[in-house]
């Protein structure tokens, strides 16, 4: 059975890929202009803060693979901001909170997108920054078409903007009005804030001096004395209707700086594939495709029950030890060497039954069982919890959530998103990108800057002695993920997907459709997805639903027959809904290629 709808797109000279069509042509531009992935990336990912402003911010987070074409592997620029120095469990809970809100000042960690993108730049970019800026300046001030999911989630919040978030209600309804999808929508503010960062950085001379001295305005500087500011004006109400005050502060934004660490690598099938740490949900990946090695996945058809169901079960396996053993590993002991063993793996994949499993199984780590039963306590207190709050969450997209067994149809996201980048340049120089945080609908507007404050610190737990519990300076626990690959002919792949906790759950169907079933990129891609919602939420209000899953109604009815056969609870999502993949692949002779989803219609896939 073949899936392909449409061609891969191809070149020799770079190829783009975006989660929106305008920042995959920017990319673009910037290639042609002769600037390299880094700049091609950084220049997309701005433009995206601009076009997708319920999906990221330029006060969000992001971690970025990328792979130096001299170099075997590549690395990882960590841009996921740490709590503050205020943010400890004592003060959350004085606050009378047991779960971080899902928006708010609270909900609010260092922003550290600008810097990873400040560090790939300096390190991997030819252009100078003004080059990189100026697309997004200008569809900032100039203004761009209105998606309709950025109007929906407008008009889905503006009562509560008007009555709590003043400063909001002026960016995102500024003639008093929601803005209709399709209208052409600008953020002044927003291109003024980038301005005079330009201005402050070119009063030194050099591509690199530059990049330093708009650092330096972000973090030691104007921004974030803006920041400051607007967090002691508060409180402000997170959406409970209980107004808080925050505890970020500009000496906590002076004190952080995003960073480079090596990347996490797995040899399967002759494939290397390649994550970003525990700080994020990336071994996931590695995990599953391990338990699955020893699995007869060539007797199963892509599209069979046998196949759904064997993924399914490796993926609860896998993010049960992610909620009971990943964290920060600068601040707590993760148990890496021993998650990604064979011996490991074997005893993993040993326990995938025939059946679908209702239970939540971490695996058995000695020195870490009270982390694992921790766990399972959790998700008992946990089950089917539901978010009315504002912000409600990332990205898991609302309408994949069932809200009382019955799934929406509505194409559109409700709760917000993350965007995605892949970018490979003429010297084959790789770039792969998840930024997000800042949604529109996560915290109000900084006056002076025109976007909002991430809110990724709800995923942080308000309970001592785990490795995901909120400290000063730890990093949370993030569910943003781009992946890397080498084939064994040598061919190098990046790839990535928004989604919250699904990312990792399409990246392994897709990975699994190229290994064992041989498929092209755009083929793996438009093949019909699914996804577990068995794990415990990484968002607000942290929910999980036991045996449940979503699938896309392309799949054969024997295939939605036999996974209810196995005991899956199989919900149906609206057709072409789930996942926003897309690709980007060189081969050793240099031949390009990528491809993007055409599920929501706004990804885009550009080559040259």
């Amino acid at each position: 059975m073949t899936f392909t709808t449409r061609p891969e797109i191809a070149g020799t000279f770079g190829v783009v890929t975006s989660t929106h069509w305008i920042a995959s042509a920017v990319g673009m531009k910037l290639l042609e202009a002769g600037g390299s992935a880094a700049d091609a990336a950084a220049a997309a990912g701005f433009v995206l803060n601009v076009v997708e402003p319920h999906l990221n911010g330029p006060l969000g987070d992001m971690p970025v693979l990328v792979w130096p074409a001299a170099d075997d592997a590549p690395y990882v620029i960590c841009g996921q901001g740490s709590a503050p120095q205020g943010a400890t469990i004592a003060h959350y809970t004085a606050e009378g909170l047991s779960l971080i809100p899902g928006a708010g000042p609270l909900a609010t960690v260092i922003p550290g997108a600008f810097d990873a993108w400040m560090l790939l730049l300096r390190a991997q970019g030819r252009l100078p920054l003004r080059a990189v800026l100026e697309p997004a300046i200008h569809y900032a001030r100039a203004g761009h078409p209105l998606l309709a999911s950025a109007s929906g989630m407008i008009a889905g919040q503006a009562e509560f903007f008007a009555r709590a978030w003043p400063s909001s209600a002026a960016t995102w309804t500024p003639k008093g009005a929601v803005p209709a999808a399709g209208a052409v929508f600008a953020n002044p503010v927003l291109a003024d804030f980038w301005e005079r960062l330009l201005r402050e950085a070119e009063t030194v001379q050099g591509r690199e001096a530059q990049i330093e001295a708009a650092r330096h305005a972000f973090y030691q500087g104007f921004v974030a004395e803006a920041i400051d500011a607007h967090i002691k004006s508060g409180p402000f109400d997170d959406g409970s209707g209980i107004a808080r005050r925050g505890v970020l502060t500009a000496e906590d934004m002076a004190g952080w700086q995003a960073h480079e660490e090596p990347a996490l690598g797995l040899e399967s099938q002759g494939w290397d594939i390649f994550k970003p740490g525990a700080w994020t949900q990336g071994p996931v990946l590695l995990q599953a495709v391990q338990m699955l090695e020893r699995q007869d996945l060539a007797a199963s058809g892509p599209v069979s029950a046998e196949r759904v169901h064997l993924i399914v079960e490796a993926l609860k396996l896998a993010m049960a030890d992610r909620e009971a053993f990943y964290g920060d590993p600068a601040q707590t002991d993760v148990p890496l060497t021993t998650l990604l063993s064979p011996d490991y793996a074997d005893a993993r994949a040993a326990q995938i039954g025939a059946g679908a499993s209702d239970d939540q199984r971490p695996g058995a780590i000695p020195g870490f069982e009270a982390q694992a039963a921790a766990f399972v306590d959790r998700t008992a207190r946990f089950q089917a919890a539901q978010s009315a709050a504002a912000g409600g969450g990332e990205p898991t997209f609302a309408h994949l959530t069932p809200s009382n067994g019955t799934p929406s149809t509505d194409p559109e996201p409700h709760t917000g998103d993350t965007v995605h980048i892949d970018v490979i340049d003429r010297w084959g120089n790789m770039v792969s990108a998840t930024p997000s945080g800042g949604w529109l609908q996560s915290n109000p507007v900084v006056p002076g800057l025109g976007v909002p404050l991430n809110s990724r610190a709800q995923m942080f737990w308000l309970e001592e002695g785990l490795p995901t519990s909120l400290a000063p300076g730890r990093r949370p626990r993030t569910t943003l993920s781009p992946s890397m690959a080498r084939r064994p002919d040598g061919t190098r792949l990046a790839f990535g997907t928004p989604g919250g906790d699904q990312q990792d759950q399409w990246q392994l169907i897709f990975l699994t459709r190229l290994i064992h079933d041989a498929m092209g990129l755009q083929e793996a891609i438009d093949g019909p997805l699914f996804h577990s919602l068995h794990l415990q939420s990484s968002f607000y209000p942290r929910g999980t639903r036991p045996g449940e899953m979503m699938i896309e109604p392309a799949f054969p009815e024997a295939t939605l027959r036999g996974l209810a056969d196995r005991g899956h609870r199989v919900t149906l999502a609206a057709p072409w809904s789930i996942g926003r993949l897309t690709a980007a692949a060189r081969r050793p002779d240099g031949l390009m290629t990528a491809a993007a989803t055409p599920r929501l219609m706004q990804a885009y896939a550009i080559g040259r």
